[in-house]
């Protein structure tokens, strides 16, 4: 297997399952509520802007592999219109699906001659940084995911 399809692989791996933590975003974010995914905790993100800063990342890099700009800012990285019904967030939940496998599927293809030369202008490190970085990123908020999801279960609410 290619270095670019593991990338793809550990990318699909942490939205989809099949990593060697056994967690991924689809199972775990598959029973949460819109109300649960929208509840504030302390001062910590909620689980939905949790989702949508991960997958603006996403978005941002499947724009650039498909010869777009970089375009983004991480301050806009939460920004995130709120989740007033479970319409919208199954709306963001169905976009980070596909997102997630947009750029997989991008990632599949990237040259791996490719993979150790500058992401754009290389102020942001090698391509591969970048891809693999994607992965770890959405790893990290899992975590985070996963700890708000059991404080945000009905009989942790005051």
């Amino acid at each position: 297997m290619s270095i670019s399809a593991q990338i793809a692989k550990h990318l699909r791996d942490v939205h989809f399952g099949g990593n060697w933590t056994s967690v991924n975003l689809k199972e775990t974010l598959s029973d949460v509520t819109w109300q649960q995914a929208a509840t504030k905790v302390q001062s910590f993100n909620t689980i939905a802007a949790l989702v949508y800063h991960m997958n603006y990342y996403l978005d941002l890099v499947i724009k650039v592999m498909q010869g777009g700009p970089l375009d983004g800012k991480d301050k806009y990285s939460w920004e995130m219109p709120p989740i007033t019904n479970e319409e919208e967030w199954q709306q963001l939940l169905n976009k980070t699906w596909s997102d997630a496998e947009t750029l997989a599927g991008l990632i599949e293809k990237f040259p791996e001659d490719k993979l150790a030369k500058d992401f754009l202008d290389g102020k942001y490190g090698s391509n591969f940084r970048n891809l693999e970085g994607i992965a770890e990123h959405c790893h990290y908020h899992l975590g985070q995911i996963v700890i708000l999801k059991k404080l945000t279960l009905p009989e942790n609410q005051n």
